[in-house]
């Protein structure tokens, strides 16, 4: 053990939770598929860590640590419960390890695979890799993919049953197997990507969401090299995160993408997400991470062509449509549409998308607001913009969006 102070140890300890949440549930799942018992267990463990590490100091293996406690916690359940007690030398020995030094295993790829497995509910599959490889809670996972915080917690509930009653294999699917779950890693690995993008986290930080979500992308396209919607991910999130420095002017103050300064785009990033966005076009299958990224590609171009190509932005979010009939596809497509004058179109493109789930998401109405703007609908513009601004929880975003109402107001 090291000499620290209490602050130190609890700083120590919120870290280990945060960089390494996923990392220790995917090595205690994969030994009895219990995701919940595994889940309750190491949450024991973090706040045994939180009580201790103060008192004793940091151990020289906090992910060790971890384990030894959160599999101690998993040895005492299986002792008090007496169904089990025929089973319990097995389930104890399963169980048992000592706190040694040794780096901790890394089980996360078939962690997410498993939670992608065919026999989950497919709308459980993206938010149950949310929960359980990055610690991600149930409401904030519910506002990412626009319902209800209590039906997403009994889709949750229920997916870790099932992986526990039909025990699931944590293993890499054979290749046969991949493309139908593929798609839901990648969903929930861009879901990260943009809950810790709306959170303006470093993704240069390995605690930080967007890193995670980077880190997660990589493994998955270095385990998949022949799979080109594991590039196209990655090649978005980089095109995104290359411009982080952008987002904020030197008074913290939000800058939209056609305001930003580009020379403070990070060039390196931008260069790796062509050349996957190039290697995953030579494999001839397009899909929806690919044509995302090619969208980003077209925004990295108007720097250098002087304006913005909509034409091949409508293009692409046609492909897009087509893909995945997203609603944050849509969403963009009509922007795009009134962009290029069909502003009739692009309103009912909007008017189209179902309320009960767009009245609480904020770019469904400062898109509302745009077009009626283009419209010269003032007044319709303003009042959907007042929504958004209700709607919307950045501080810098929300000063951004009062800036046009009050510029909306005044005309």
């Amino acid at each position: 053990m090291d000499s620290t102070t209490p602050q130190d140890a609890l700083r120590a300890a919120e870290q280990a939770a945060r960089a390494s949440y996923g990392k220790l549930l995917s090595v205690l799942a994969a030994r009895d598929r219990d995701i919940a018992a595994v889940e309750d267990a190491l949450s024991e463990a973090l706040l045994a860590a939180l009580r201790v590490w103060p008192v004793t100091g940091v151990p020289l293996n906090p992910e060790g640590w971890l384990l030894t406690a959160a599999r101690n916690r998993r040895k005492n359940d299986a002792r008090a419960q007496a169904v089990r007690r025929a089973a319990e030398p097995d389930v104890i020995r399963r169980h048992d390890t000592f706190d040694d030094p040794a780096p901790v295993g890394d089980d996360r790829l078939k962690l997410m695979f498993v939670c992608a497995h065919p026999a989950i509910d497919p709308a459980a599959r993206a938010p149950l890799v949310l929960q359980t490889v990055l610690g991600i809670n149930a409401a904030t996972i519910a506002r990412a993919f626009l319902v209800e915080p209590a039906a997403m917690s009994q889709r949750l509930v229920r997916a870790k049953s099932r992986i526990r009653d039909a025990g699931l294999r944590f293993a890499v699917p054979e290749p046969s197997e991949i493309p139908e779950r593929l798609g839901a890693v990648l969903d929930a690995v861009y879901a990260a990507f943009g809950q810790g993008w709306d959170s303006l986290d470093t993704p240069e930080a390995p605690e930080a969401l967007t890193g995670d979500a980077i880190w997660l992308a990589r493994l998955v396209a270095e385990q998949m090299p022949d799979e080109p919607e594991p590039k196209g991910v990655l090649a978005l999130m980089l095109y995104c995160s290359a411009r982080r420095r952008a987002r904020r002017d030197a008074k913290g103050q939000f800058v939209p993408l056609d305001r930003q300064d580009y020379r403070l785009w990070d060039r390196t990033r931008i260069i790796e997400a062509e050349g996957l966005l190039t290697a995953a076009a030579r494999e001839g299958r397009f899909g929806r991470y690919q044509c995302e990224a090619a969208i980003q590609s077209v925004h990295i171009q108007r720097p250098i062509t002087g304006h913005l190509n909509l034409g091949a932005l409508r293009t692409l979010y046609d492909l897009l449509v087509s893909q995945s009939d997203s609603i944050g596809a849509r969403i963009s497509r009509a922007v795009v549409i009134a962009e290029q004058g069909e502003i009739d179109d692009a309103l009912h493109e909007l008017d189209a998308l179902p309320m009960e789930r767009v009245k609480g998401h904020a770019p469904w109405w400062v898109a509302r607001s745009r077009v009626a703007s283009l419209a010269q609908y003032t007044d319709v513009a303003a009042e959907a913009l007042s929504v958004a601004i209700s709607l919307t929880e950045d501080a810098a975003v929300r000063t951004f969006l009062l800036e046009k109402y009050q510029l909306l107001q005044s005309t």
